[in-house]
């Protein structure tokens, strides 16, 4: 048992080739702890929360990552030494079987079909040495397998079809990262992040664009156009679609009713909220109730 380790919550979702886990860490104390697996797998590794430096033993890399991050990694057993440097780590991640990424993978575009070619020779890999940022859909799609309601064999293909979803984001990142020069600065990015932060925590009641950059320590210029291309979304429209999500799982998974919901996610009008509501989902928020697989995700 590790010591360090003062409380632990995970979630875990096992499948015919692939595991499907989500871990929040709580440490007593900032340290080093050793992790080793001698499993054969494909890894799409996501950090949420928290900041710490790992070094994985396979790949002979060490890396610095804070939270809001991925990358897809490759090895035949494992060895990795976890450095936490916040109390609070947030992960989540998806082991497929070799068999089953290649499969996949052997269909994707240039970066995707590279690293396949590595798995297949099973040489030790990693997508990226740069790990990119979480983006707006890879956050949403990772919320929708947390918070998943369906049931034996739906619960399975649901959890299936997103886990590939997730795999199609990161390609699609990898590739535009590559591309993205508009966010040099590694101070920047965690200004961004931070930013991303403050709006999770304030969802109902945001600052504005000044306020935020004032906050961050960004000009109003860096604020917008950085954030939209590290997260591939606007503020507004990050704010927006957080406060979507968060209203139609209040109304599927609580008694709230949607004048209550549109108090609680910052709207002072619960008809505009009503009518904001149903323009995103293509139902009204008691509609939604009625047939929450009609909905216009």
């Amino acid at each position: 048992m590790n010591t360090n380790i003062k409380n632990r919550t995970s979630q875990a979702w096992a499948l015919d080739q692939l595991q499907l886990s989500h871990n929040v860490i709580d440490y007593a104390t900032l340290g080093t702890q050793i992790a080793k697996d001698d499993h054969e797998y494909v890894r799409l590794h996501f950090g949420l929360q928290g900041s710490y430096d790992f070094s994985f033993a396979q790949l002979n890399r060490s890396f610095s990552l804070s939270g809001h991050h991925h990358n897809i990694m490759y090895s035949n057993g494992l060895e990795i030494a976890v450095t936490n440097k916040t109390k609070r780590i947030e992960t989540f991640g998806i082991n497929f079987t070799s068999a089953a990424f290649i499969a996949i993978g052997q269909h994707g575009n240039d970066p995707l079909k590279r690293f396949t070619e590595r798995v297949v020779k099973r040489a030790h890999s990693i997508l990226s040495t740069t790990w990119p940022t979480n983006n707006f859909k890879i956050q949403a799609v990772i919320k929708e397998i947390i918070h998943c309601a369906y049931q034996k064999e739906l619960k399975d293909l649901f959890l299936l079809s997103k886990s590939i979803e997730l795999l199609v984001l990161q390609a699609e990142c990898f590739e535009k990262n590559a591309a993205n020069t508009l966010v040099k600065s590694e101070k920047d990015k965690r200004k961004l992040k931070e930013a991303k932060e403050l709006l999770d925590l304030r969802i109902d009641q945001p600052p504005t664009l000044i306020e935020l950059a004032k906050l961050i320590g960004l000009n109003e210029y860096k604020l917008k156009k950085g954030f939209k291309a590290l997260f591939g979304t606007t503020v507004f429209g990050y704010v927006h679609q957080c406060r979507m999500n968060l209203a139609k799982r209040l109304l599927l998974d609580t008694d709230k009713t949607a004048k209550e919901i549109a108090y609680q996610i910052g709207y002072s009008s619960p008809q505009h909220f009503s009518n904001v509501f149903k323009k995103n989902f293509g139902l009204s928020p008691n509609a939604v109730r009625i047939n929450p697989d009609a909905a216009i995700d």
